[in-house]
């Protein structure tokens, strides 16, 4: 029989688990990694010439220009992963795609945490939270991988010719950069919150509901 058991601890690592995953997704998609330094954008208006400024952005794979006078458009610049910037952000995707794989299959499980306490018998918040650990790690690897690869050529399109590796000269780092850092400290923090999420679903209090033939056992 299927015992759903929902307590504070495992929804919070649950929600938790599925915004980290999500979150690291959304970075790793983004354009908004590195932003350019500021570039002239001379249009016409109904009033005139239109001068004004604009700061291109560059991802891992992709970026965001203004190309003569249209709007700013954004899509992949490499069409295959061997024209991927260097061979730095190339190992960093590899690190930052598994990172991210292993954390949407804990998100799922987390899912089904709510009815199903274990597999094999082993601990299914043990088990997440091991996976989360080591998603982590990946994610931390690739994190630490990306800077040195700010001396590439399409860095220094966007950079100016002073960029260097751990030094991007005249761009700036995007929410892109800042949001897949603040995901894998959470992911570290999950895979904490995962312990605390087996111990509340195995309290005496839920065995006691289990005892009583409660199906739907909400504790806080």
């Amino acid at each position: 029989m299927c015992h759903v058991i929902v307590t504070c601890r495992s929804m919070l690592w649950t929600l938790l688990s599925i915004v980290v995953a999500f979150a690291e997704l959304i970075a790793f998609m983004s354009p908004d990694w590195l932003l350019g330094f500021p570039r002239a954008d001379t249009g016409v208006s109904g009033a005139g010439v239109d001068s004004r400024e604009y700061r291109p952005s560059l991802g891992l794979y992709n970026r965001c220009l203004r190309i003569g006078n249209k709007q700013v458009t954004c899509g992949p610049y490499a069409t295959t992963f061997g024209e991927v910037a260097s061979g730095f952000w190339q190992a960093s995707m590899l690190f930052l795609a598994a990172g991210t794989l292993v954390l949407g299959c804990v998100a799922c499980i987390s899912i089904f945490s709510l009815c199903f306490q274990s597999i094999l018998k082993k601990s299914i918040f043990n088990i997440c939270g091991l996976l989360q650990a080591v998603g982590g790690l990946l994610l931390m690897v690739g994190l630490m991988l990306y800077p040195a690869g700010w001396g590439s050529d399409k860095v220094i399109d966007y950079c100016g010719k002073e960029a260097s590796p751990f030094r991007p000269f005249q761009c700036s780092l995007g929410w892109a950069f800042y949001t897949a850092i603040g995901g894998t400290l959470v992911t570290f923090l999950c895979a904490v919150l995962s312990a605390q999420a087996e111990i509340a679903t195995s309290s005496d209090k839920v065995q006691e509901e289990i005892e009583e033939g409660k199906s739907l056992i909400c504790l806080l």
